[in-house]
């Protein structure tokens, strides 16, 4: 891909961040060490490599569920499809009736089990939120590439069935640590939680998925889900009265919770209104954080409810964050998911692409932040080809530069070769 903006801070994010994140990739093949951590720096082995990239802490061998889900759109655009679905099998496969139907949490890049974060099959880390998102990776996948293994792989179909069936059924936090089964991502809280916002949302999100693989009954299934959450989970009012999660023993927690309490908006749990509008407020006052990590998914959370000058605003911090130290060691810089998350942010935050590549169609709504006047991506990758978006405040032009596919956007075929140019966004 290339950009071209009117910001030449837009410029240079995107471009370190592509350069970053593909050298996080690994070539199927490839012979390196398995295992490695903080304890063990030299591994335990070598294993030969899976076409794979980096998800998780870069002083470790493998690939985390937490961190390839929030990855994987920008790995598509850097053209790494046959690591995300590589990847995405990894985690399918290992949800076995021995794992309770739970994924392993972390992969070498050989595809074996990272040893760091398991210890046998009813001893490894589980985080629920990341079941239900490695469905909606499958769905996001799929929606980009077109590539119908997404829905008809019977290890993924199975995977995505048993979640959202079974598993979703039964899924609750056992109040102890990572190893025991926890509700919410946020590992430091230390509150003994059932159910968590980020679980919530999550398996929302899950069951649109579900609908848009086809399976149109999960579409009731979220309508209800999220009429649930917006009667039940009200707390006193908005903003920080709000309950993100329930206790073991059937507390509601309300305050500020990290992951628990950015993944509702950030999934559209919360219904629109001023209650959903209060919440964003609450969450751009408390959501700076030692772990960049969790900074991450705040651009993706205010580009999806239309502030995109308070995404740009945590772009920024994000990539002014890069050299300096990260809470494990190493950089900030060196966290992949910065790189990854940032790619794929400008592409479907500011340019606001969203692709249905096994329709052939695209929808565009941009974004941009009022101190960028225009900005251009071209190379888009979506399906067999690829589109060229320029967004202006006040007008976009779409460039099929594909030699064989044809795209409709606004209802208009866009041909190979052809240009279009639409008033607004």
């Amino acid at each position: 891909m290339e950009i071209a903006s009117s910001s030449t801070e837009v410029v240079e994010i995107f471009e370190w961040a592509c350069r970053k994140a593909l050298s996080w990739a690994h070539t199927g093949g490839t012979i390196g060490p398995v295992n490695v951590d903080e304890t063990r720096p030299g591994g335990t082995g070598t294993g030969v490599y899976l076409p794979s990239y980096w998800a998780g802490y870069a002083h470790r061998s493998g690939f985390y569920a937490r961190d390839f889900v929030h990855q994987l759109t920008g790995a598509h655009l850097l053209g790494l499809d046959e690591a995300n679905l590589t990847m995405l099998k990894c985690f399918a496969a290992s949800a076995t009736p021995e794992h309770g139907h739970y994924p392993v949490w972390a992969f070498n890049f050989d595809g074996s089990y990272l040893a760091i974060d398991y210890r046998g099959p009813d001893r490894f880390v589980r985080e629920i939120p990341a079941v239900f998102e490695l469905v909606e990776a499958g769905e996001t996948a799929y929606r980009w590439t077109g590539d119908s293994a997404y829905v008809d792989d019977p290890v993924l179909h199975a995977f995505y069935r048993n979640t959202t069936g079974p598993f979703a059924a039964t899924a609750r936090g056992t109040g102890g640590g990572i190893f025991d089964g926890v509700a919410t991502y946020n590992e430091l809280s230390g509150e003994p939680l059932a159910e968590a916002g980020d679980a919530m949302a999550a398996r929302y999100a899950a069951y649109l998925a579900m609908a848009g693989l086809g399976h149109d009954s999960f579409a009731g299934e979220a309508a209800e889900l999220k009429r649930h959450f917006n009667q039940v989970w009200t707390g006193t009012g908005s903003g920080k009265d709000m309950i993100r999660g329930y206790t073991v023993d059937g507390r509601g927690v309300t305050g500020w919770g990290g992951e628990n309490s950015v993944f509702m908006p950030l999934k559209g749990l919360i219904d629109a209104g001023s209650r959903n509008e209060s919440y964003l407020d609450f969450v751009d006052a408390q959501g700076r954080a030692e772990n960049v990590e969790a900074l991450t998914y705040l651009p993706d959370v205010f580009f999806r409810h239309g502030r995109p000058d308070t995404a740009w605003k945590w772009m920024r911090e994000i990539f002014a964050a890069r050299n300096l130290p990260h809470v494990a060691g190493g950089l900030n810089g060196d966290y992949p998911e910065v790189s990854f998350t940032l790619v794929s942010q400008v592409v479907t935050g500011m340019l606001g692409v969203r692709p249905d590549a096994p329709r052939g169609t695209v929808e565009i709504h941009s974004a941009l932040p009022a101190e960028v006047e225009w900005l251009k991506v071209s190379g888009i990758p979506v399906g067999r080809g690829h589109i060229s978006v320029r967004c202006e405040h006040d007008a976009t032009t779409l460039v099929n530069m594909s030699a064989d596919v044809t795209y409709t956007w606004d209802g208009v075929p866009i041909r190979p070769g052809e240009r279009r140019t639409s008033d607004g966004r």
